[in-house]
């Protein structure tokens, strides 16, 4: 059997016996270069195949999760938010859209990890090692990444798996990130977030609380970076969430159904004209997302000039101490969402108003409490 090559070459040379074992390897050796070989034209790009994102400008109502998802995008230190809600109120349609939202990051290329060429916090361990050999790395950019954590999904497919034979035969670690590694300075986004699994509970509480993801296998340990914004949502009426979890969240925002008749049918054509065309709809709303992408990457950029006054630092742990809140978490996550806020307004300074509007959402498990008090 002869198999002629892409010039009509002979590329293999098979005996009859071996004809019948090998002929589809060859069949298929032959397809995939023909198709490496086929004008790029035509194979359908990413953006069209990939499901039109509903616009977060769009979305009507809700404004209390839409700001704390702005404000996490923002200031990542914040510490993710828990959106919780009755059925049916646009929180999985809201995350999702904030995608188109996220401004550009600068990576190390071809990096697994996202790792950040500049900060040795962000980086790791592989591309720490070369920086310190001396080697100029490559830098690239992307988009900051949004990751879906499955109910469903393994801790394989969560932490990531290492190759033992491959590891004992050549002596070579060989690693296959996980969901943790392409969430690293992204969103991880765990929908029905109180019906996950203890055992990826256990793997989400380690993560968040070190900002590094170990898998050990037989004697193998490999370390990334896992530092990315925890947005979770659910109904609470399903199922309760782990204490310890719930403790990792910065932010809640407690979503309620719209009751106003008139608003209801403003959402449902909304809805209705963006199922019929969705491309049309997109580009009604595209000057509305550029506009706020834009504030949202101009509020990072001025994040760190924004400050907060001694007195209206005061005021905040006043409220903390006289609604029993332990530790001192709620004035941080406080402190930060209002720094957010003023600087996503471009302001240098936090008022009271800016604390007023991001404090019910910040003191978590005694929100209802604030509500009451404010």
């Amino acid at each position: 059997l002869r198999v002629p090559g892409s010039m009509g070459r002979c590329v293999a040379r098979l005996s009859v016996p071996a004809k019948v074992a090998v002929s589809k390897r060859a069949a298929i050796q032959v397809r995939a270069v023909a198709a490496a070989e086929a004008p790029a034209a035509a194979a359908p790009s990413i953006e069209s195949a990939a499901r039109p994102v509903y616009p977060f400008t769009a979305i009507v109502g809700q404004e209390e999760m839409k700001l704390a998802l702005i404000l996490n995008v923002i200031d990542p230190k914040i510490g993710g938010v828990m959106v919780m809600g009755d059925r049916g109120t646009g929180k999985s349609t809201t995350i999702r859209a904030l995608a188109d939202l996220l401004p550009e990051m600068t990576v190390v290329d071809r990096d697994p990890f996202n790792s950040d060429p500049t900060n040795p916090e962000l980086m790791s361990s592989e591309v720490r090692e070369r920086l310190k050999s001396g080697e100029k790395l490559p830098v690239g950019s992307m988009k900051i990444p949004m990751v879906d954590l499955p109910l469903g999904a393994t801790e394989d497919r969560v932490c990531g798996t290492i190759d033992i034979e491959k590891a004992l035969t050549e002596g070579v670690k060989a690693f296959e990130p996980g969901l943790l590694a392409k969430a690293n300075r992204g969103i991880l986004y765990v929908d029905e977030v109180n019906l996950l699994d203890d055992h990826l509970v256990d793997v989400l509480l380690d993560s968040a609380a070190s900002g590094w993801n170990t898998v050990e296998r037989e004697g193998i340990s490999i370390s990334h970076p896992a530092r990315f914004i925890l947005v979770g949502s659910g109904n609470p009426e399903e199922g309760e969430l782990r204490p310890q979890l719930l403790d990792r969240f910065g932010m809640h925002a407690f979503i309620r159904t719209v009751k106003d008749p008139a608003l209801r049918v403003r959402i449902v054509n909304e809805r209705q004209a963006f199922d019929l065309d969705p491309d049309s709809f997109r580009q009604r709303y595209a000057h509305r997302q550029r506009a706020l992408a834009d504030k949202i990457v101009a509020a990072r950029r001025a994040l760190n000039g924004v400050t907060v006054d001694a007195d209206t630092k005061l005021k905040i742990s006043v409220v903390c101490s006289n609604l029993g809140v332990d530790g001192l978490r709620g004035d941080i996550v406080s402190t930060r969402a209002a720094r957010a806020l003023a600087a996503l307004e471009g302001r240098s300074c936090v008022d009271d108003e800016d604390v007023g509007r991001v404090i019910v959402m910040s003191l978590r498990l005694v929100s209802l409490m604030i509500m009451s008090v404010l």
